[in-house]
């Protein structure tokens, strides 16, 4: 089966380095194939056998953890649910000078359409929609610093998501196709 895992909190603000070439070598040491990262924010490209997914997100986190010398939180999402992610962001929304448009990867814990409730926003100037897995946030660029969406930086909810733009989120969607190659 075909995975990416999302790393949470990896290379920002020169904090917890993860060089993707290491982390590579991280999967491939778990037996791991088609391994191919994308960007320095910590995505994976992988397939295993593995379909319990539970626990091969714990194989992972221990093995980021022993390579690296701290925890990381990974969230996986197949192929299937990548697609599936991506087909719920509407084909106008990418993330530009004008528009900025972030997919919220939610744990297993906060995945339900309820999650809105916690996310306080103005729909005059922002969109929000629940996907199963995924929050995915709209809004214009001149706006941008209005969102209240962004008060959840340090809440319970904001520790259990990882955040890609949705560029970032297409292209990893590109990726997992079988006849995509990362350059």
């Amino acid at each position: 089966m075909k995975y990416v895992a999302l790393l949470r909190g990896i290379n920002v603000g020169g904090n917890r380095k993860v060089p993707m070439a290491d982390l590579k070598a991280s999967f491939e040491g778990l037996g791991f194939t088609g391994i191919k990262t994308f960007i320095n924010s910590g995505n994976v490209i992988f397939e295993t056998d593995i379909n319990h997914t539970e626990e091969l997100t714990k194989v992972i986190e221990k093995q980021i953890e022993t390579d690296f010398g701290f925890a990381v939180a990974v969230i996986l999402r197949s192929q299937a649910e990548m697609k599936k992610v991506v087909k719920a962001i509407p084909d106008t929304w990418v993330n530009n000078k004008e528009m900025k448009c972030d997919v919220m990867f939610l744990w297993p814990e906060f995945d339900s359409p309820k999650v809105l409730e916690q996310l306080v926003h103005n729909p005059k100037m922002e969109d929000l929609r629940y996907v199963r897995g995924a929050i995915i946030w709209r809004i214009d660029r001149a706006n941008a610093t209005k969102s209240r969406v962004i008060k959840i930086i340090g809440t319970k909810l904001y520790k259990q998501i990882t955040v890609r733009n949705v560029n970032t989120t297409r292209k990893i969607n590109q990726l997992m196709k079988p006849d995509s190659d990362l350059a």
